[in-house]
């Protein structure tokens, strides 16, 4: 996610709360702050972010005034990540950590060989918390990749390594 906050350059606060509904997928409609069809208050969101609800309703008008920031935070979706709970529901986690995450066909390579050793992927989330150096690859399978597999993993194109959770 490479999202220029740079309107928020000098109110470091404001840019804080801009950094937190994009990590949690908050969007901004009608001068409310909604995680879906829920619409939150400015003193969540300002107790999340560590700030005054003022900061959050400057922040939700300087979003809603800008025509470089509305169209992003008006269409932010909020996702259920599922690797917490792949045990509970019979499924597996696997972590990959790229090289370089912008080199092309690392998510090709490695669907590959879950798909050659005949699992399902139940949810596949590439997430670089807005930082490229922080990249990962997060695939909950339907079951157990079996072992012959990881190495495999591990010589995928870009892979820098496996974690198994």
């Amino acid at each position: 996610m490479d999202i220029s906050l740079s309107e928020f350059d000098g109110f470091p606060s404001q840019k804080n709360v801009a950094t937190v509904m994009l990590k949690q997928g908050l969007s901004v409609n009608d001068g409310k702050v909604y995680c879906g069809d829920i619409e939150i208050s400015d003193s969540s969101l300002g107790r999340a972010a560590k700030v005054d609800r003022r900061v959050v309703r400057a922040t939700v008008e300087k979003i809603e005034s800008s025509p470089n920031l509305l169209p992003i935070f008006s269409k932010l979706k909020c996702m259920a990540l599922l690797s917490d709970v792949a045990p509970d529901i019979g499924c597996s986690v696997i972590e990959i950590i790229p090289e370089d995450a912008s080199e092309p066909g690392i998510l090709a390579d490695i669907t590959q060989v879950i798909f050659i050793a005949g699992i399902s992927i139940r949810q596949a989330v590439v997430d670089d918390r807005g930082n490229k150096n922080e990249a990962r690859l997060i695939a909950v399978l339907d079951g157990q990749l079996p072992p012959v597999s990881i190495p495999r993993l591990r010589s995928c194109r870009g892979v820098k390594s496996v974690i198994l959770r």
